[in-house]
Formats: structure tokens, sequence, C-alpha cells
């Protein structure tokens, strides 16, 4: 049987104008070295809201309740299900949650969250970020209508953390994968490499930065250095290193 969501996440989600349900694990396992795949069932087109939303996990902190975002990557409307692609690469709450469910097990969500969505009028879409960001740009991408183009610039963890995704016939698709290769979290290295070998295709693009803090910001001046300004460039920072996110899901912003 499934509960109520806790009267904490039944008021959070009034104050923010979303939906709060408690949801039940359907599967968790990892689908590549950093990345575990949660499915949920309940409510789920209503909390997935639209490609870019997140939604927010209730989750137990060593002390107090946490709450933690993440990207929703696909909605199953006729089973009511949806899928999270979690990172596992570090020690945190949500990474313990998801190697640690079992199917039936249950859960608050509050959603959706979020206000960056795939911009209708661009002609091109540029997606830059790290692992943690393939789900939410994956999902953002097979939304998009051909002729349109995507274009992908991820560092990954791992080599075989450069997942792929089919997409729309007739929609132009370009993925350079950067592995972080040693390099600290943080380190804008590997993303400014790929920027250097995008040139801008022609008409209209916008860009989207979802990724660490740091890393997000250097890309984010390297790319209107090239021309692109500020409202062409959506920017999401969803971890920042050496520092656990706050207890909203948010990273530190000072």
């Amino acid at each position: 049987m499934t509960l109520a969501p806790d009267q904490s996440s039944i008021d959070l989600a009034a104050r923010l104008d979303v939906h709060a349900t408690r949801s039940e694990v359907v599967r968790a396992a990892p689908i590549s070295p950093s990345l575990w795949e949660l499915t949920l069932r309940g409510a789920a087109s209503l909390l997935a809201g639209q490609p870019g939303n997140d939604v927010m996990l209730s989750l137990q902190g060593e002390k107090r309740l946490l709450r933690r975002r993440y990207s929703v990557r696909s909605v199953d409307e006729e089973n009511d299900t949806l899928t999270l692609w979690m990172s596992t690469r570090h020690v945190g709450p949500g990474a313990t949650f998801v190697q640690q469910c079992s199917p039936g097990d249950q859960i608050d969500l509050v959603g959706p969250r979020g206000k960056i969505l795939l911009d209708p009028l661009a002609d091109w879409h540029l997606f830059v970020g790290d692992t943690c960001a393939l789900g939410a740009f994956y999902r953002m991408a097979q939304s998009i209508e051909p002729p349109g183009r995507a274009i992908f610039i991820v560092e990954v963890d791992e080599p075989d953390d450069a997942l792929t995704a089919s997409f729309r016939e007739g929609l132009g698709i370009t993925g350079v994968f950067v592995n972080r290769d040693g390099r600290p979290p943080g380190d804008p290295t590997g993303v400014l490499r790929g920027l250097a070998a995008f040139s801008f295709p022609a008409d209209t693009g916008q860009a989207y930065l979802f990724g660490e803090f740091s890393t997000m910001n250097v890309a984010r001046m390297a790319l209107m250095d090239r021309g692109l300004s500020a409202e062409q460039i959506s920017f999401k920072a969803f971890w920042r290193a050496g520092q656990a996110n706050q207890d909203q899901g948010e990273p530190a912003r000072d």
C-alpha cells in the first residue's frame, strides 16, 4: 500500500505550487560505472513536468531530513513511472539511497521543479556539462522537433559513462565526450577542450550548461567570449566540487 506523503512534503509543494506524492521504487540498477537508473511509480506525469524539469527527493541524512534534486530522464505515462539517472561517484544521501533501495520501497517526491526548458525558437541546441547532466540533456534533446540540431559536449568520469540515446529521425546530432582522465572535480580543462573543438552552426542557437558550479561558470564565460549573448545561455549548477549540496538540494552560490 502506498502511503500519503509526509506533511513537510505537502507543505513544501503547496508553497512552491507543485505536487507532492509518495512514490514506489520499481527498479534501481547501475547503467554505467558512475550512474544508476532509478524507476519510480506514482503521479509520474504530474511530477515530471516538461523536459528540463527535475524532482525533489526526500532523503534521510545523518542527522536530519535532506532533499536532493534530480532531473527526470524519461516518463512512461502508460505505466505511470518516471526514471532518474543518479550519479554514484560521491558519498551522499542520493547515491546511498539508490544503491540500497529495493522494489517496493517508498519515497516522497516533490515536483516538477526547475525553470530551464528547451528554447522552441532555437535552430540548434548546445548541451554542455558532465555525467550528472546526461539524463536531463537526453530528455530535452529527444523533444526537439526535426530538422533541429543537438550538440553534446559532456565530460565523463569513465569512458563507459558515455551513454548514448536514440533521437527522432531527421534530427542532427553531434556528440563530443571528453574523458576526465584523472583531473580533479572543478577543473574546467576538459570542457574547454571540448568547446574549442566545436564550431557554432549558422542561425540561432541556445546553450544549456548543467554541471559543476565553477566549471560551468568558466564554460559560460568561454561561450560569451565567442559571441553568445547571456540570453542564449541557460545555466544550472547541479553540484559544487568539495562541498555537499545544501539541505534543499542546491549547491552553495557564494
